[in-house]
């Protein structure tokens, strides 16, 4: 499911609001979740699962073309952990 598909299936479950209000509504819960991970937050969702920023240490790689070592900085990448809820529903429990 994208973004777009997203909004439509809440405007349609939910006649009283207004598409433009809709889609404001689910760009600040995205908003809100970007926001609080690039300050390094947590963000958990209950039943869903949980965005987390995880470190990534300055290493040596190898340019796998040339095999000449590389220097690959240190960088921060998001991390999502399913909650219970999901893990059980996509495992058919």
């Amino acid at each position: 499911m994208i973004k777009s598909e997203l909004i439509q299936k809440i405007a349609d479950e939910n006649p009283h609001l207004y598409q433009r209000d809709v889609e404001r509504i689910v760009g600040t819960i995205f908003d809100e979740i970007i926001n609080a991970m690039a300050n390094g937050n947590r963000v958990e969702l209950r039943g869903f699962g949980a965005f987390s920023v995880k470190q990534r240490d300055a290493r040596v790689g190898r340019n796998p073309r040339t095999g000449e070592s590389v220097d690959v900085a240190e960088k921060h990448v998001p991390f999502f952990k399913t909650g219970k809820l999901l893990r059980d529903r996509l495992n058919g429990m």
